[in-house]
């Protein structure tokens, strides 16, 4: 990782550097103005490059073009829209904080720079844009899933248990989800057969799969709002991603979806809390402004109706982020 700091004064450079050396950051650079930062970061480049610089360390008062200038000036940057940049300010200057923020701003350590809290404050930055980047690379691999959707043959991206999309899908429609769509709720419906495998153990493989298709049968005929598309991992959860669907609407659906799957009345004797096969549903809501956000809304739905079903199913969930 290499860490940029930016600040006229040459010890403050020294003591930040020497902070970061002794917990292991070794690829440390310095600049004493913006203008010297701005050729490390080589701003305003139009060819495509990977920016070499992973977090910055910026003083806010600083002459010629001070922090607040400085961070707006790289976060317009398109490389650099998502590199963490922490505001380093004295504590009778706290006030030009909020504008640094509107300029972009990810954090702030205040000088004299208590080494504890600045490696503190680095390590998190580091680890929310490694976890940004990772989420990042998923995105475009769940587009370049999408682009070949007409390459290939349509049985790929058909669940041969189910007949739903596979889960990929479900992650592909989601990814491509409109501005329009972003500014309201999205709600994740994730169904789980509860104690699947099980049955699966007990009756074989053959048999979990027809009654998968039963399940996601009695889905497919409840009446869900028109852009609800509904999808199944190979674990046998069954998702729906519903947009522009709330928290409520999104629950009722889930009770309907447990309460169909328990009118199959489907024999399981592997089953806890029922003599027959039941469900367990995990409602996941929220919005969709990030390509982080999407990735939480899945993760969350199905680490939810995984509890839900651990704990001996038949039931519920509903979260809102």
């Amino acid at each position: 990782m290499q860490i940029l700091i930016v600040d006229d004064s040459e010890d403050s450079r020294e003591l930040t550097e020497a902070a970061l050396l002794s917990a292991g950051y070794t690829d440390v650079r310095t600049a004493a103005s913006a203008w010297e930062a701005f050729k490390i970061l080589d701003l305003g480049r139009t060819a495509d490059f990977v920016p070499q610089v992973d977090i910055v360390l910026l003083d806010i008062v600083m002459p010629e073009i001070d922090g607040i200038e400085a961070c707006a000036r790289i976060r317009n940057d398109p490389h650099y829209v998502d590199l963490p940049i922490i505001m380093v300010t004295t504590l009778d200057d706290m006030d030009s904080l909020q504008n640094a923020f509107v300029a972009g701003a990810t954090d702030y350590v205040t000088k004299p720079v208590n080494r504890v809290e600045l490696i503190a404050r680095v390590r998190a930055a580091l680890k929310l844009k490694a976890e940004l980047e990772r989420r990042l690379e998923r995105e475009r691999e769940l587009l370049a899933f999408m682009s070949n959707w007409g390459a290939r043959h349509s049985t790929l991206w058909i669940d041969e248990a189910t007949g739903l999309f596979v889960g990929e899908g479900a992650e592909a429609y989601l990814s491509a989800i409109s501005g329009r769509q972003a500014e309201s709720p999205i709600s994740i419906i994730a169904v789980a057969v509860d104690r699947i495998d099980a049955f699966r153990a007990a009756q074989g493989e053959q048999a979990a799969k027809k009654l998968l298709a039963e399940v996601a049968g009695a889905v497919r005929a409840i009446s869900a709002p028109i852009g609800t598309i509904p999808a199944a991992y190979r674990n046998g959860i069954i998702v729906l991603v519903a947009p522009e669907i709330g928290t409520a609407k999104a629950t009722e659906l889930g009770r309907a979806f447990c309460m169909a799957v328990s009118r199959l009345r489907l024999a399981n004797a592997e089953s806890i809390t029922a003599d027959h096969v039941t469900a367990s549903v995990a409602v996941v809501t929220g919005q969709v402004r990030r390509s982080a956000d999407r990735a939480q809304l899945l993760t969350h739905a199905i680490s939810h109706v995984q509890a839900a079903a651990a704990a001996g199913g038949n039931r519920i969930a509903a979260v809102t982020l």
